[in-house]
């Protein structure tokens, strides 16, 4: 008697099948999972505006170094959406925008535009790279918002300011800049011309008074 020989290819075959039919309904149990997930919402990103500055009448030149640090922001106020508080006490976001980096290092850069663009302090740096200065610019952002008065928009930047000896890390002087403009309507694109005045506003004040201020002090950074 020959031995029984055992046919399990279709066995295997069968199993392939099946295994092939869960992976496809799972696959697609996935995708169906995947569609009902919530979408990203598209945002337009907005570039804070150029900002109309003049370079300083005065001929001294200041023989001092500045670095300018990024202004400190809450949890808010340090992102890149665009904030409106729509009525007191209650923040809220334009829908569907956003600024080209977070707030307080569009406002950095503004301030340091301000100065390169006034010319009467050469050495200029930022925190980022660290350098060594004579004095820093520090800040607190305290502002960087549209707010509803009376139903009509008014963007407000508000910083405040400490100038730091390095040498030291004492404190100079200090001051609060506030800065409001009204945009020609409720529109993003009206308000986010406002937020470039503004700002612009403010990047020049903080000019003027570090440029006082460093004028009064020198490299000793003032007596105490």
């Amino acid at each position: 008697m020959k031995p029984c020989k055992l046919n399990t290819f279709p066995v295997f075959r069968t199993a392939a099948r099946t295994a092939a039919r869960v992976a496809a309904l799972g696959s697609l149990a996935l995708l169906s999972a995947c569609s009902v997930l919530p979408r990203a919402e598209p945002l337009d990103t907005y570039l804070l505006p150029p900002a109309h500055l003049s370079h300083s009448a005065a001929q001294t030149s200041l023989a001092l170094s500045l670095r300018i640090a990024r202004p400190l922001g809450g949890v808010q106020l340090a992102g890149q959406r665009i904030i409106v508080v729509p009525e007191n006490n209650r923040l809220s976001v334009y829908k569907g925008v956003s600024w080209s980096d977070p707030a307080p290092v569009l406002l950095r850069d503004r301030i340091l535009e301000a100065f390169r663009v006034d010319g009467r302090i050469a050495g200029l740096s930022t925190d980022e790279v660290r350098l060594q200065a004579d004095y820093e610019l520090v800040s607190d952002l305290q502002a960087f918002q549209t707010e509803y008065r009376d139903g009509v928009p008014e963007v407000v930047v508000r910083l405040d300011a400490r100038l730091v000896y390095g040498n030291g890390r004492r404190i100079v002087a200090s001051r609060l800049f506030e800065s409001r403009h009204r945009p020609a309507g409720v529109e993003v694109p009206q308000v986010v011309a406002s937020f470039g005045q503004a700002s612009t506003t403010v990047a020049s004040e903080m000019v003027e008074w570090v440029v006082a201020e460093l004028g009064r002090c020198g490299a000793g950074g003032c007596a105490e």
